[in-house]
C-alpha cells in the first residue's frame, strides 16, 4: 500500500548515473527474513528473484519487498507517443537496451486524420532511430503480439504501461502493469522499481461442462469475490495436471487477461506440457512464416529470436515451481465442474449472473462485439463461427468482429471461419483494440444495450454513458447478435446452480513497523487543509475518472483535462469541485485501465491530496510518479457514506480537514463542530521527495 511505499527509502538520494536510478531492495519484510531455514517461496517471488538487480547474496525476495527490477521486455502502444517526450525531457538521449523495449500500434487504428497518422510516423520513425522492435498499426493488439512473437515468455517478467500485460500470465509469465513514467525511465536505465504484492493462491478443481469457457471462469470469479478479497495482489493459478491440461492455452490468456478486472496486479498459470506444447506449434508456424514470405530460402534454416528449440527446451530442463512449502496470503478453490455460462453486468465486473438468469429477462440488444485481446484469437473466432453458420445477424443488430492480430486472422481465413462470419452479417474491423476502449467505429449510442467478448464494461467506455454493456463468452454473444436479445447457444450448459467455492485467509506474520518520525523535508508542506469533496462511489475506474476518448489526445493540456475530469461518473463534478479541495473517492478508486491521466487530470484541478477507503495499484503507481499524494482511511470514508450519505455522486460536506502527511494524522473537523482524528500512514521522505520534484520524471531529470 502507498503508507509502505512511502516510509521506505524509494530513491538513491546519492549521486547516480542513467543504469542506477531505482534502488536495489528495500528491508520492508512481511513474511520471511534472509535466515529462513527453509524456502517458502511462490512462483511470483521465484520469477521476481530472477529479475531484481543487486540482492545481498543468498536473500530471498517475498512479498512486500521493494526491489528493483530489469524486466525483460516493456510494451509501449499508442501511449508511446506520450511516453517519447517523457524520455526526452528527462535528458535521455539513448536507450539502456535497444532490445528491451517493443513498440506496438493499436489503440487507435481506425483513426485516419493526419494528425493520428503523423502520429503514427513518429512512433516508428523514433523506433527506427533507437533500433527498437517496431509493429504498425494492423499488426494486431500489442498483448497478442507480445505473445505471438515470445516477447512474453514463460517464467519471465515482462511489463507493459498498459493495465492487462497480466494477460502474460497465461502463458506462465509474470506479466504486470507499469505506468508511462516507469516505461521512460526503463528506456533510459533499464530498470525501475516494484513492490511484491501479495500472492493470492487460487486452486482450480474438477473440470469445466461442455459449454462453459475461461471467460466464464473469470466472470464468475470477479462477480463471486467481489469486495475486494484479491485487491492490488498477484493471483497464482493451481490445479491436478488433469484439471489443467483441460485448461486450454487461449482460455489461460483470457483468465489472466481479466485478473486486472478482478482487481490482481498479475495472473500466473503453472508452465506444463500444454504450454510447451503450444510454443513448439509456434515457432514451427514462424518458420513456415520465413518461407511463404520469402525471407528465408530453401535449405536455411530459420531460428527465431525468441521462440525456438534452445528456449523452450529450456522449459522442461530448468523449470521453475513454486516451493511445497510456499506462503499465500489467500486460498481461493473453485469448483469448475460447478459453472455455467455467466454474463458480466451491465456496466460493472463485479456484477455476474448465469446465462440461464438473463435469458428469462428477454433483454434485447442492438450491438454484439468480437473483438479485444482477452477473446478475439482463433479459438474464439471458431466458437462464434460455429453458433453462426448458415444463420444471420438479427435485423437491427449490428455485430463487430476484429481480430486479436493480423495472424490470427489470417489463421480463421485460413479455416473458413472467417467467411462464416462474415456471410452471418459481421462488420469487419481492423485489428486493434477499437470499441473496446472508446474508439472508432460502432460505439453504442445513448440508450442502446450491447453485448461484448471484451475484458470491460465500465460505464461510458465503449460509447454513451446512457449505454449498458454486457460481458460474454464468444458463444454467447454471437448467439445474442442472432437471436437480437441475450441469449446463449441452444446446445449450451444453462443452470442457475450456485457456483462452489471456498476462501482462506492466512494469517500473515508482520514485521517491525517503523514509528513515523514526523521528519518533513524543506518546502514540503507539514500540513495541508481543506474541506472535504466527497464522490463515493466505490470502484469508481479509470474511464470514469478520464474518459477513453480523450486518453490518446497528446494534446490536450492541464486546462483542458480540468474541464473533463470526472465526465463519466459525474458530469457536475467540474461545477463543484474547488481548488484546494480534498478529494475523499471509495474503496478500489482509481480501478482499470494504466492511464496516467487519470491522476493527472485531478490534480489540474488544484486537488493536492486525496482520500480513500483503498486505492487501484496501478492508480497509486500513476499518482506517486506524478505527484499525486495519497492516503488511505477505510475508517474516514464509512464515517462519510453514513454521515453525508450517497444519494449525490458528488457532495460538498462541509467537514474541513487538517491533514498532517508525515505524521500520518487526519483531523477533521465535522458541520457540527467537532473534531475526529484518524491515524493513517505517513508520507515518508522518499514520497516528500518525488512531490517536491514534480513527480518521478522530475526526480530522474534532477538526477541525471
Amino acid at each position: 500500500m502507498i503508507l509502505s511505499l512511502a516510509k521506505a527509502p524509494l530513491l538513491r538520494t546519492a549521486t547516480v548515473s542513467t543504469a542506477r536510478i531505482i534502488p536495489s531492495v528495500i528491508t520492508r519484510r512481511y513474511l520471511a527474513t534472509t535466515t529462513d531455514v527453509k524456502d517458502t517461496q511462490n512462483l511470483v517471488e521465484k520469477i521476481v528473484q530472477k529479475y531484481a538487480l543487486d540482492l545481498p547474496e543468498g536473500y530471498l525476495v517475498k512479498s512486500g519487498d521493494y526491489v528493483t527490477i530489469r524486466p525483460h521486455h516493456v510494451l509501449t502502444h499508442d501511449n508511446t507517443g506520450a511516453v517519447i517526450p517523457k524520455f526526452k525531457s528527462i535528458g535521455a538521449t539513448k536507450f539502456d537496451n535497444p532490445r528491451q523495449p517493443v513498440f506496438a500500434l493499436d489503440h487507435d487504428v481506425q483513426n485516419k486524420s493526419e494528425k493520428n497518422l503523423e502520429k503514427y510516423r513518429k512512433i516508428e520513425q523514433f523506433a527506427k532511430e533507437h533500433n527498437v522492435d517496431f509493429y504498425p498499426a494492423g499488426r494486431g493488439i500489442g498483448h497478442q503480439i507480445m505473445i505471438e512473437e515470445g516477447y512474453a515468455f514463460p517464467y519471465t517478467l515482462t511489463v507493459a504501461s498498459d493495465s492487462h500485460s497480466n494477460m502474460y500470465g497465461g502463458i506462465g509469465a509474470l506479466g504486470t502493469p507499469l505506468v508511462r513514467t516507469d516505461a521512460a525511465a526503463i528506456w533510459a536505465t533499464g530498470r525501475t522499481w516494484w513492490q511484491i504484492p501479495p500472492v493470492v493462491k487460487v486452486e482450480l478443481q474438477g473440470s469445466l461442462p461442455a459449454g462453459v469457457t475461461g471467460k466464464d471462469v473469470i466472470i464468475t470469479l470477479c462477480g463471486l469475490f467481489n469486495k475486494d478479497e484479491v485487491l492490488n495482489t498477484a493471483i497464482e493459478f493451481h490445479g491436478s495436471d488433469e484439471t489443467l491440461k483441460a485448461i486450454s492455452l487461449e482460455d489461460r490468456l483470457a483468465i489472466a487477461n481479466m485478473t486486472t478486472e478482478w482487481g490482481a496486479l498479475a495472473g500466473v498459470f503453472p508452465v506444463d506440457d500444454l504450454t510447451v506444447e503450444y510454443l513448439q506449434k509456434r515457432k514451427n508456424r514462424l518458420e513456415l512464416a520465413q518461407f511463404e514470405n520469402g525471407k528465408a530460402k530453401s535449405g536455411e534454416q530459420y531460428v527465431h529470436p525468441r521462440i525456438n528449440d534452445e528456449t523452450i527446451q529450456a522449459l522442461t530442463k530448468n523449470p521453475i515451481r513454486a516451493s511445497a512449502h510456499a506462503a499465500y496470503a489467500k486460498h481461493l478453490t473453485l469448483d469448475l465442474s460447478s459453472l455455467s455460462p455467466h454474463i458480466s453486468g451491465p456496466n460493472s465486473v463485479k456484477v455476474a449472473n448465469s446465462l440461464a438468469t438473463l435469458e428469462s429477462e428477454n433483454i434485447a440488444i442492438n450491438k454484439a462485439y468480437l473483438v479485444s485481446c482477452v477473446n478475439s484469437r482463433a479459438g474464439d473466432l471458431r466458437q462464434a463461427a460455429a453458433v453462426m453458420k448458415g444463420k444471420k445477424v438479427k435485423e437491427g443488430v449490428e455485430f463487430y468482429v476484429a481480430a486479436a492480430s493480423s495472424e490470427v486472422q489470417k489463421e480463421v481465413v485460413e479455416s473458413g471461419d472467417w467467411d462464416v462470419l462474415i456471410n452471418a452479417g459481421a462488420k469487419v474491423l481492423p485489428a486493434g483494440c477499437g470499441p473496446c476502449v472508446g474508439l472508432g467505429t460502432g460505439l453504442l449510442k445513448d440508450g442502446e444495450v450491447g453485448i461484448s467478448a471484451t475484458n470491460r464494461n465500465f460505464k461510458g467506455r465503449m460509447g454513451s454513458p446512457s449505454a449498458k454493456a454486457y460481458l460474454a463468452s464468444p458463444a454467447v454473444v454471437a448467439a445474442s447478435a442472432i437471436a437480437g436479445k441475450i441469449v446463449g447457444p441452444q446446445s449450451g450448459n444453462k443452470t442457475n446452480a450456485e457456483p462452489k467455492f471456498t476462501i482462506q485467509t492466512t494469517q500473515v506474520a508482520s514485521g517491525d513497523e517503523s514509528p513515523s518520525t514526523g521528519e518533513v523535508l524543506p518546502k514540503f508542506p507539514s500540513t495541508i487543509k481543506g474541506e472535504l469533496l466527497f464522490c463515493h462511489a466505490d470502484n469508481l475506474n479509470t474511464d470514469g475518472i478520464y474518459p477513453g476518448k480523450y486518453t490518446y489526445n497528446d494534446d490536450l493540456t492541464p486546462d483542458d483535462m480540468r474541464k473533463v475530469v470526472m465526465e463519466n461518473y459525474d458530469p457536475k463534478f467540474v461545477d463543484i469541485v474547488q481548488d484546494s479541495d480534498v478529494l475523499v473517492g471509495g474503496f478500489n478508486f482509481g480501478t482499470g485501465s494504466s492511464r496516467e491521466q487519470a491522476a493527472t487530470a485531478i490534480k489540474s484541478r488544484g486537488i493536492t491530496i486525496m482520500i480513500a477507503g483503498s486505492f487501484s495499484d496501478i492508480f497509486k503507481r500513476n499518482s506517486v510518479n506524478n505527484a499525486l499524494l495519497l492516503l488511505e482511511s477505510p475508517e474516514l470514508v464509512n464515517d462519510l457514506k453514513q454521515a453525508v450519505g450517497t444519494s449525490d455522486l458528488t457532495k460538498r460536506t462541509g467537514w474541513n480537514v487538517e491533514i498532517k502527511p508525515a505524521e500520518g494524522k487526519v483531523v477533521v473537523k465535522q458541520d457540527d463542530g467537532k473534531d475526529k482524528i484518524y491515524k493513517v500512514g505517513a508520507l515518508g521522505k522518499s514520497v516528500q521527495e518525488l512531490w517536491l520534484d514534480g513527480g518521478l520524471e522530475g526526480w530522474v531529470k534532477q538526477r541525471l
